[in-house]
């Protein structure tokens, strides 16, 4: 064959770089080893003497002669994925700016993705510890109601005797009630709740045991079992079985023998505790144990083995005719009818591993959270591998003659698809290890910012290995697989003549555009209504002026009534305090992070009423600045308000359907005392407005415990009300913690759940975003590779620098509106659902999307901007000569 008589200057410059020593040194990956070693000197030498100029035609096939001569040389040896991985870092290290950019999006999308994915993992794990966890239930009963059916966790005390005495397939049952107390050993005290449960607790729950024996650890009333915390905070190194220990409630003091040291409840358990002791111990329990109609306690059980709970529950059909009787006669008076079950009230069962996210029994949060955290955190990923992908074929441009050169030393397919996504690997895994390093780091912060409750253990937990491996692997794939795909493609004699060229935009790159900006939009969106409905919530009138207002919570080492007298009596004559009351119900959630609610239910005149039931004390409503609109409020000169006299809310008034409701009478037993309202107040919100106003009955007592202090004080002396306010806790309650806080931060703290959902979507869009523009700028820059040519033709023509960058944005505009387009039905939609849970809500705005439509045009229009007015302003004779 005939040599070419003027070559040109690209072979003349491809066998240059034949001859020399750095063509051994880049392409021995793609060879045999001992291809590797004669190539310069067989191969080339050959090629060059035989075939001259001509030698780019016929050193391929060569090669690939060569190769099917030496068939039994494995396709991938251990010294060939070697030097995959040193091409990779060194490829990597001459672009170092592409490497950085991969690397720390990937960081930044891993560790967003491993807060969510444990988050998400300790949601969904609660309760999956205990060993029968499939045999353990919550009972509840049902009550098909004639306007909604609804399901009560609070049982009767004679509830749990009763059914594992009727019944053999309950193998255990435990009632469970909280009481706050104070625990007294020697010189050390600590204000604890105590959980009073039946000795079946510790048959149910498989919560380790320390110290003590599991079967005789309850055998006793007076026996008492404390977690672990609890007891080293009390005997320290002193083993703590069978010391006396003292609970003081309300001015008795019991002891107990300790008898036990349980583990800490893992933080994934909805069943927590500091201290058990029996149920028996209650207050007024004998009195008690023998109503039917005092719901007052959750309650567990644990079924035989082989017990189908469908079947148990038709068997107890029976039982709640029985025992729940004149419930069902109340209801039928209503109107209301069997439901498709057959029942008007009924014991049904909730498995233990379904209680975490009902709602309704538990107060967890709905399961649709977790899925939007995972949904997030897929977003988020997805983001982020779109730029990988984006970044790699914009530059693959600068190594496409390097593939090409490849490909004509007899490189396979296969072998240039695992070099170049062998380099996706080692940024992924160097993405992986940075994420994980700001995860170690950033733990304690997310804890504190989310009140969440992620544990650097859970990483050592298998499925969590698992989830983190198969994201790895899962973004190598995708984000690396298909830019090494498209890159083994090339054309290789089209390259090396310097004629490659990608295509124009295409399916897959416009779809990556609008999938990324679809997700940030739609984030953006779900964050801004997020936020509008919080501040919604919590600028609604709550029917009681929450500023100025001190919450005092007492604690169990004094008696609440004197505590709140000592205060009357210190502040009688100060100006800066108005009014002083106390109650057994907080107003919003205190620095105690604790809330109660007693309600009552009972019949009146054929109705079935059911009221918030609230002892508070006098100028209770002074101290709230509630309106009184008939009728009058407690009174001290009146004997027999802490007796029989009762104040209501106007909801309370239309349950009771009297128009004038001051001066009428109702019990709330059969036989027992009959109540006459006092007084009538306008309705207020004593609870969170994620839920709706109930019917309230106030009334005062001379033996009920006072458990919140309430202080309203002068404007002018706000300041300094809480440091006046401290010192007199020391006079009035020594040696009691003070932890008063203010009653409008108290109410603020209703809606953290909201909050910590407006910042997870706040933060998961502003990431969102970035990582888009990122992939944006990476979409702009191989544009302009692309149209280098047009642009200094347009230019020589007389196109401005406007029309350049309106030319070079105005595809990608198009991709946005389309995005744009997707993300708001489904943010509209989302948010509808979320927004339909609260009976106080915002009213969707359109404009919110037409402001994150503008805002995202901008972003791109600055984004693309930048390389449209640098490819603008370069010299038009240069940019056709490059080209």
């Amino acid at each position: 064959m005939e040599p070419i008589p003027n070559p040109p200057r690209w072979a003349d410059r491809l066998l240059e770089y034949f001859v020399s020593d750095r063509l051994l040194e880049d392409v021995q990956g793609d060879l045999y080893e001992i291809y590797q070693r004669r190539a310069k000197m067989v191969g080339i030498a050959k090629a060059r003497r035989e075939y001259g100029w001509n030698a780019v035609r016929y050193i391929n096939p060569f090669f690939r002669s060569y190769k099917s001569n030496h068939d039994t040389q494995p396709l991938f040896s251990t010294s060939m994925i070697q030097n995959y991985i040193k091409i990779a870092l060194r490829s990597l290290w001459k672009s170092k700016g592409y490497a950085t950019i991969n690397i720390l999006g990937l960081s930044v999308a891993f560790c967003i993705c491993t807060f969510l994915f444990l988050t998400a993992y300790n949601q969904l794990t609660f309760d999956s510890f205990h060993a029968d966890k499939d045999r353990i239930y919550q009972a509840y009963l049902f009550f098909n109601n004639p306007d909604k059916p609804e399901r009560r966790g609070q049982l009767p005390l004679p509830f749990v005797p009763a059914i594992k005495a009727e019944y053999p397939e309950v193998e255990a049952a435990t009632r469970f009630v909280n009481e706050r107390s104070l625990i007294e050993y020697k010189d050390k005290s600590l204000d604890k709740v105590i959980r009073l449960v039946d000795a079946d607790f510790l048959k149910i729950f498989s919560f380790p045991l320390i110290k003590g024996n599991r079967q005789t650890a309850f055998q006793e009333l007076g026996n008492i079992v404390l977690n672990e915390t609890t007891a080293n905070a009390l005997f320290g190194t002193e083993d703590p079985i069978g010391k006396q220990i003292q609970l003081k409630d309300n001015g008795e003091t019991k002891s107990y023998i300790v008898t036990g040291v349980l583990a800490d409840a893992p933080t994934n358990s909805t069943v927590r505790y500091d201290v058990l002791v029996r149920i028996e111990n209650i207050p007024g329990y004998h009195s008690r144990q023998n109503q039917w109609d005092d719901f007052s306690h959750t309650v567990y059980v644990k079924l035989a083995e082989n017990t189908d709970p469908e079947v148990l529950q038709k068997k107890l059909k029976s039982f709640s005719q029985k025992y729940f009787a004149p419930t069902v006669e109340t209801l039928k008076k209503k109107g209301a009818r069997p439901d498709q079950r057959g029942d008007i009230a009924a014991v049904r069962f909730q498995n233990l591993s379904k209680l975490h996210f009902d709602s309704e029994l538990s107060g967890g949060p709905p399961v649709t959270v977790v899925y939007v955290l995972l949904g997030i955190a897929l977003f988020i990923l997805l983001i982020a591998c779109f730029n990988f992908i984006n970044l790699s074929i914009a530059r693959s441009f600068t190594r496409a003659r390097e593939v090409g050169v490849r490909k004509y030393l007899g490189a396979l397919k296969s072998q240039l698809f695992m070099q170049i996504w062998g380099e996706t690997t080692v940024v992924c895994f160097l993405g992986l290890m940075a994420g994980v390093v700001l995860v170690v780091l950033l733990v304690p912060e997310f804890n504190a910012a989310f009140d969440g409750k992620i544990s650097l253990n859970y990483v050592l937990q298998p499925g969590v290995i698992v989830g983190i491996l198969v994201m790895f692997l899962f973004v190598t794939l995708l984000a690396g697989g298909y830019p090494a795909w498209q890159m083994s493609l090339f054309n290789a004699i089209e390259v090396l003549k310097g004629k490659i060229t990608l295509k124009r935009p295409g399916f897959l790159r416009n779809s990556l555009i609008v999938t990324q900006f679809a997700m940030s939009c739609l984030l953006t969106c779900c964050t801004i209504l997020a936020v509008q409905q919080t501040d919604y919530l919590r600028s609604v009138p709550l029917g009681f002026e929450k500023e100025q207002i001190i919450s005092i919570p007492v604690g169990n080492k004094y008696e609440g009534r004197q505590v709140l007298q000592r205060m009357r009596n210190k502040f009688a004559n100060d100006p800066s305090v108005i009014a002083i009351s106390g109650s057994n119900v907080n107003l919003g959630r205190g620095k105690d992070n604790s809330t109660s609610r007693a309600m009552v239910g009972f019949d009146y005149k054929g109705k079935n009423i059911t009221t918030d039931w609230l002892l508070v004390d006098y100028d209770y409503l002074k101290t709230l600045n509630i309106k009184l609109l008939n009728g009058r409020e407690f009174e001290r000169g009146y004997a027999a308000d802490s007796v029989d006299k009762v104040v209501i809310t106007e909801s309370m008034a239309q349950a009771l359907g009297e128009k004038q409701a001051v001066n009428s009478y109702f019990q709330v037993d059969s036989g027992g005392t009959k109540y006459q309202v006092i007084g009538l107040i306008a309705d207020y919100h004593l609870y969170s407005l994620a839920q709706k106003k109930s019917p309230i009955t106030m009334h005062i007592s001379s033996t009920e415990g006072i458990s919140y202090i309430f202080v309203r004080v002068a404007p002018q002396s706000v300041k300094t009300a809480m440091t006046k306010m401290r010192d007199t806790w020391k006079e009035v309650a020594p040696g009691a913690e003070f932890i008063g806080s203010f009653v409008d931060e108290n109410v603020d703290s209703w809606y953290k759940s909201e909050e910590k959902m407006s910042q997870i979507f706040s933060i998961a869009s502003l990431v969102a975003i970035l990582l888009s523009c990122l992939g944006l700028f990476a979409v702009a820059l191989l544009v302009v590779e692309q149209r280098t040519k047009e642009i200094g033709i347009r230019k020589v023509l007389g196109a401005s620098i406007a029309n350049l960058i309106l030319i070079l944005s105005k595809d990608f505009l198009k991709l946005i509106l389309i995005a744009l387009a997707i993300a708001t039905p489904l943010a509209w939609f989302g948010m509808q659902q979320w927004l339909n849970s609260y009976p106080y809500k915002i009213q969707i705005n359109a404009w919110v999307f037409v402001g994150v439509g503008v805002a995202a045009v901008s972003i791109t229009l600055l984004t693309v901007s930048f390389q449209a007015i640098k490819a603008a302003l370069m010299n038009p004779v240069k940019s056709l000569r490059s080209e």
